[in-house]
C-alpha cells in the first residue's frame, strides 16, 4: 500500500511559518488590517490620545504608600514624590472625563472623540478611568515589552489592542488623533512626543492637531524649548505647535475650542 503523508497545515494556518522572520510582512499588515476592521466596527474615526508615564499612581494610591513609608515601610523621599506626582493622575482623569461628556453630547453621533491611551497604568489609566466614569467608550493600544502586562481596567473591552511593533501602535496613535495630551512622563513619552512634533512640523501629518503639555514645571525642566531655538535648530514659530498649561480648565477650553473650529467644522484633512 502506498505510504499516507502527513497533512501538513495551509500556510496561512502555519503558525512555524507565520512567526518566521519571512513572515514579518504578515505580522506587519495584521497589525494595520485588524485594528482599521474593529475601529470601523466601532465607528471610531477620532481620538483625543492622552500620553504620559506609567508610574505615576493616583492620589489615594500615592497617600496610602505615604502612610506605609511613613510607617517604616518604603522610601519616605520616593513616597512623597509619587504623592506630589498625583496631580497629574487626577488631572488626567478629570480632563479625560469632561472630554468625554463633551462628545457625548454633540449632535453628530459619527463625529464621537474618543479618549485614546496606550493601554497601561499610570497616566493612561487615569485617562481610561476617566473616559469610562463619563460611560463613554474608549481605547486602550497596548505594547508587547518583557515585564508583566499591564492592561489597566477601564478599557473599553471591544477597543483593547495589542501590538508587538512599536511603530505599527505609534501609527493608530496618529492616524486616528485629533488631539494630543502628553503629561509628564520618561523614555516612551518623550519618543511618542518627538515623533508627533516632527511629523506636525513637516507636514507629514496635514490635519490640524493640536498638541498640550500638561505641566508646565516639568517640562521647562526636562525640555528647554527656547535653547533649541536659540541654537538654530528649530524656528521660533516651531514653538506654536505646543500649548502648554498646569490647568485642567484651559486645557479642555483649547482642546475643544480646536476640535470644534478644526475636527467638527472643517472637517479635518486625513493624515
Amino acid at each position: 500500500m502506498p505510504q499516507r503523508h502527513r497533512h501538513l497545515p495551509e500556510s496561512y494556518r502555519n503558525e512555524e511559518f507565520l512567526s518566521s522572520r519571512e513572515a514579518r510582512s504578515l505580522r506587519i499588515l495584521s497589525e494595520y488590517l485588524e485594528p482599521q476592521r474593529r475601529f470601523a466596527r466601532y465607528k471610531v474615526d477620532d481620538t483625543v490620545v492622552f500620553m504620559g508615564s506609567a508610574r505615576t499612581v493616583s492620589r489615594a494610591q500615592a497617600e496610602k504608600e505615604l502612610k506605609a513609608a511613613e510607617e517604616g515601610q518604603g522610601d519616605i523621599d520616593k513616597a512623597r514624590r509619587q504623592l506630589e506626582m498625583s496631580k497629574y493622575y487626577e488631572a488626567a482623569r478629570e480632563l479625560a472625563r469632561r472630554l468625554t461628556e463633551w462628545s457625548k453630547g454633540l449632535s453628530d453621533e459619527e463625529r464621537r472623540f474618543v479618549v485614546c491611551t496606550g493601554g497601561g497604568p499610570g497616566i493612561m489609566e487615569a485617562a481610561n478611568r476617566g473616559a469610562s466614569e463619563a460611560k463613554g467608550i474608549n481605547v486602550g493600544l497596548t505594547i508587547s515589552i518583557p515585564i508583566e502586562e499591564f492592561d489597566n481596567p477601564y478599557i473599553t473591552r471591544e477597543l483593547s489592542f495589542h501590538f508587538h511593533y512599536f511603530f505599527m501602535r505609534k501609527f493608530w496613535f496618529a492616524y486616528l488623533a485629533k488631539a494630543v495630551i502628553v503629561f509628564p512622563g520618561g523614555f516612551g513619552t518623550l519618543d511618542e512626543l518627538f515623533e508627533l512634533l516632527t511629523l506636525v512640523q513637516t507636514g507629514k501629518i496635514r490635519k490640524h492637531l493640536p498638541i498640550v503639555l500638561f505641566g508646565k514645571e516639568y517640562w521647562n525642566e526636562t525640555i528647554n524649548f527656547e535653547a533649541l531655538v536659540h541654537y538654530g535648530n528649530i524656528d521660533p514659530q516651531d514653538l506654536n505647535l505646543l500649548y502648554q498649561t498646569d490647568s485642567v480648565d484651559e486645557a479642555y477650553t483649547f482642546l475643544v475650542d480646536h476640535l470644534a473650529r478644526y475636527a467638527i467644522e472643517e472637517r479635518g484633512a486625513i493624515l
